[in-house]
């Protein structure tokens, strides 16, 4: 993938799974103590807290490319990237009922009850740091939508290539974000909850896609054609 689809693909990522942001970090958003300060204030606020959420997405690219940079040859991206696909569909069929009370699930949230403590002391606060640093610890709550995007800076197998596809991803959800901040309180909860609807319909889109890209089609953004496997010598014979 170069750098171009890279930077393309994860902006549009974002975009389209600000729909799942709405949904699911809007009430976060909300909550942020900007009531005593002016249109302009509101809007600092908001680009800060954006700000902050989107430097925990680059830092968290810039490690797991790193790894995959480190760890995973080209074949391995290819087999890794099907099987992680596959996963998120079969995921999508599970009961919902098996989801919610599965054990690895309740374990996974146990990490962040001190995180959510964190973010209730900075909601106290009304100071600009305080926002940026509830958009830091924003980005490390679990979220669906960005262990998908954090696996897919893994599989772009560079350090560079992951912090600017997990900073351009954040860039992509960044408009919606700013504006629920600023208008949020017009889309009351049942809107975000038929926002939150649209979500398995765009996990199964990534699943897809993930299949694809490991298939190594050599289509552009869709599939583009793994480096490794690209300059792989043909065998020849004498």
């Amino acid at each position: 993938m170069t750098l171009s689809e890279t930077i393309t693909t994860a902006f549009l990522m974002g975009a389209v799974g600000s729909l799942h942001c709405v949904g699911m970090c809007g009430p976060l958003a909300l909550a942020l103590p900007l009531g005593h300060r002016s249109n302009s204030g509101r809007v600092v606020g908001g680009v800060l807290y954006n700000l902050g959420r989107i430097t925990t997405y680059s830092l968290l690219g810039l490690v797991l490319g790193l790894a995959g940079q480190t760890f995973m040859s080209g074949k391995v991206q290819q087999v890794f990237s099907m099987v992680l696909g596959a996963g998120i569909l079969l995921y999508l069929l599970l009961p919902v009922k098996l989801k919610a009370t599965s054990a690895v699930s309740s374990a996974a949230n146990k990490p962040f009850i001190q995180l959510r403590q964190a973010l209730a002391s900075l909601f106290r606060s009304k100071a600009y740091t305080s926002h940026y640093l509830v958009g830091v610890l924003n980005g490390l709550l679990p979220c669906g939508l960005i262990y998908m995007a954090v696996t897919t800076s893994f599989l772009t197998g560079s350090a560079i290539k992951g912090s600017l596809f997990m900073a351009s991803f954040g860039l992509g959800t960044f408009p919606a974000m700013l504006a629920v901040v600023f208008f949020g309180n017009l889309a009351n909860q049942q809107v975000r909850l038929q926002l939150r609807k649209a979500v398995p319909v765009f996990l199964g889109m990534m699943g897809v896609l993930l299949i694809l890209r490991g298939m190594n089609l050599g289509i552009p953004f869709v599939s583009p054609e793994l480096p490794d496997l690209a300059k792989a010598d043909p065998v020849s014979c004498h």
